[in-house]
């Protein structure tokens, strides 16, 4: 019997002695690093994946090599259950425990989609359409006026509703879940931009506001220029004096444009052809930044009446129409080789 109790004893310390060494090692497993030899850049977790899934892949990628280490690590924890879906980077320096908190935290990655300012809206629809491996596409097929319902907007007409800026994205997150995000960025934008504004400004509205930024935004990419320009079609208004921006016409004339516009063009009424009709057209003919907007709202109006691009992204200014024509004919009957009517990116 004291043998039988002496033998008791040594298997149990024996045990004890296991349970106390396994459990030291699995802490300085999960607490060192994987060793990777390069990050892995894109680990995706698909939605409704378990433990041992995903524990199955961390093991065939080979960042995990100590499987029931990592799991009982997680039980033990009560962190088995909560892995969150997503797509993660993998440093090559992480340990097992840093990777199991991002997999619970569900630390996706984030990728840029930027709404470039000057696009028009059928443009941007594209430009979704071109990162469908990285946006999921649930708007194919829907008009416009469909899209405005789905995102919530009283406005008839999507162009310059969405905010030109970049957008932290997660992968297979949805068109619409940008757009919204974008269109709300605007009203929000637009909004705190309107209340600051100067007010003696010949605006109705903050979408009238907005029908300026995006006249501005098309007719210059120079930061420096955008209050001048609207200043100068600010004066315009002031005085009755026709906006006849051809941006205006170009966006009126639509898929028909074909990279230069006549003076047939110019004569064509249409409901944008600021030669033709008098203060803004209906709605903005572009998506617009913040620098567009803060210029509509806070424009420099000076004695300026006219500009003509010199053909370097800059633009001459003119308070007169003779100064006007000369500086036409300087810039523009003579052009350079290098002429551009916008700036290098």
């Amino acid at each position: 019997m004291r043998r039988v109790l002496i033998l008791f004893f040594v298997v149990l310390l024996l045990c004890t002695a296991t349970m106390g060494w396994l459990w030291q090692d699995m802490h300085r497993y999960m607490n060192a690093s994987i060793g990777l030899k390069s990050d892995i850049p894109s680990l995706i977790v698909p939605k409704g994946t378990s433990f041992n899934r995903l524990l199955g892949d961390l093991e065939q990628v080979g960042v995990i090599n100590k499987p029931l280490y990592f799991k009982a690590f997680a039980r033990l924890n009560k962190l088995s259950g909560k892995i969150k879906a997503g797509e993660f980077l993998i440093e090559k320096d992480l340990t097992p425990n840093e990777l199991l908190s991002k997999f619970v935290d569900g630390k996706s990655l984030q990728h840029s989609f930027a709404v470039i300012e000057g696009t028009t809206f059928k443009q941007l629809r594209a430009q979704l359409v071109l990162r469908k491996g990285l946006i999921k596409q649930t708007l194919a097929g829907k008009t416009d006026a469909e899209i405005l319902s789905a995102i919530g907007a009283k406005e008839s007409h999507p162009e310059g509703l969405f905010l030109a800026d970049t957008f932290q994205v997660e992968r297979n997150s949805t068109d619409l879940d940008l757009l919204v995000r974008s269109y709300r960025a605007q009203q929000q934008e637009l909004a705190r931009l309107w209340e600051a504004r100067n007010t003696k400004l010949p605006y109705k509205t903050s979408y009238e506001a907005l029908i300026m930024a995006s006249i501005v935004e098309k007719e210059t990419a120079v930061a420096a220029e955008r209050p001048l320009i609207a200043g100068v079609f600010i004066k315009r208004l002031k005085i009755g004096m026709r906006l006849q921006t051809d941006p205006t016409v170009i966006y009126g004339i639509g898929d028909k444009y074909k990279g230069n516009i006549t003076r047939k063009d110019l004569r064509k009424p249409t409901p944008y052809n600021t030669y033709t009709i008098a203060g803004l057209p209906p709605t903005p003919i572009a998506m617009v930044g913040r620098e567009a907007i803060q210029a509509a709202l806070n424009p420099k109006v000076g004695k300026s009446l006219y500009f003509v691009a010199k053909g370097d992204g800059s633009h001459q200014f003119s308070p007169s129409l003779k100064a006007h024509n000369k500086a036409v004919r300087k810039y523009q009957l003579r052009r350079k080789k290098q002429y551009r009517s916008t700036p290098e990116k």
